[in-house]
């Protein structure tokens, strides 16, 4: 007798991210390629985190996206403080401005993310732009 096993989509980790236009972005990818030649950190690209690390097969995660989306638009983000954490990451925390903590509040509750409040900010993570060493 045949038995048929059903098979779980594969899930892997996505995360949301506004990014900075390409004026900014140059600007701050120049300061973390340097800290990062200079302290032995990672390159990635500038950016804030919007919605954290969240388990989701790619079908769900393009879905939860896109609804997210749907109505946002652009908006201005300003860097409130540098600060660093216990890795000796530094971070630059942006202005947790009504659009800033509104955006991410309306994300993470389409992907399911849980709020936190961190270092004084409100949302799903503090809004920062990182660089942290490897």
């Amino acid at each position: 007798m045949a038995t048929s096993q059903q098979v779980e989509p594969e899930k892997h980790m996505y995360s949301v991210w506004a990014v900075p236009p390409d004026d900014v972005a140059a600007r701050l990818r120049k300061l973390t390629d340097s800290l990062g030649s200079e302290f032995g950190g990672p390159k990635f690209e500038p950016h804030i985190t919007v919605v954290g690390a969240v388990s989701l097969t790619l079908e769900d995660a393009v879905e939860k996206f896109r609804s997210a989306c749907e109505g946002r638009k652009v908006y201005t983000a300003t860097v409130d403080r540098v600060a660093t954490s216990t890795y000796q990451c530094v971070f630059l925390l942006i202005h947790p401005t009504t659009e800033v903590v509104e955006t991410s509040a309306h994300c993470c509750g389409h992907f399911g993310y849980k709020n936190s409040t961190r270092n004084g900010f409100l949302g799903c993570e503090a809004p920062c732009i990182h660089e942290c060493p490897v």
